[in-house]
């Protein structure tokens, strides 16, 4: 299997990663696939869909090859209707992987040749914008005090060794406190100041 090219948008919950998942991917040259969205879309009267929301409704992380499973699913459906075009377009990683876990698992699949660490949000910042999207988007998960308080444990206990995984010098912090077009331009100023995203084979 070819290894899809990928950059990565990394982050606590709320930070901002599908704002810019989204914004990059009407790109030309970018795909975006959110692993939240394809947990959403989920038909939640399957066994499958039934799992899900028994973790996700207690802001705990879905098992790894589930969730590896069902993102390389949704991936190569969008290949084969040609949404997604491999040999042109680069993956934007949002939400997968997690983990080092993840990270290692997913590594046959993608390579990942650029890490986005969105950062500096406080976490007062981060639990009212969650509110905002639970009653905009009407996501019930991230309205809970207690589940937004576990999902951030979840990232700080297990999601903030994934940086680990890759070199350095692949990751560009990023301030999230900024205008949302100021996070995207500095993510966009990143990429074309790099040599280049160079195909693997």
């Amino acid at each position: 299997m070819q290894r899809y090219n990928a950059i990565l948008l990394f982050g606590p919950p709320g930070s901002g990663k599908g704002t810019q998942g989204k914004a990059l991917g009407s790109l030309p040259g970018f795909f975006h696939c959110s692993c939240g969205d394809v947990f959403r879309s989920m038909d939640m009267r399957t066994d499958l869909g039934r799992a899900f929301l028994e973790y996700s409704s207690k802001g705990q992380l879905v098992p790894d090859e589930i969730t590896i499973q069902l993102w390389l699913d949704r991936i190569m459906t969008c290949e084969e209707t040609g949404c997604f075009r491999p040999e042109t377009d680069h993956l934007v990683l949002d939400g997968i992987p997690r983990n080092p876990k993840q990270a290692s698992l997913m590594d046959t699949m993608v390579a990942v040749q650029r890490v986005f660490h969105l950062t500096g949000v406080p976490r007062e910042e981060i639990a009212l914008r969650l509110k905002k999207r639970a009653l905009k988007d009407n996501r019930l998960d991230d309205a809970s005090d207690d589940v937004v308080h576990r999902r951030m444990e979840v990232y700080e206990t297990e999601s903030t060794a994934l940086l680990d995984h890759y070199p350095p010098e692949r990751i560009t912090h990023v301030s999230a406190v900024q205008p949302s077009h100021r996070v995207l331009n500095d993510i966009l100023k990143a990429v074309i100041c790099a040599e280049q995203l160079a195909p693997v084979l």
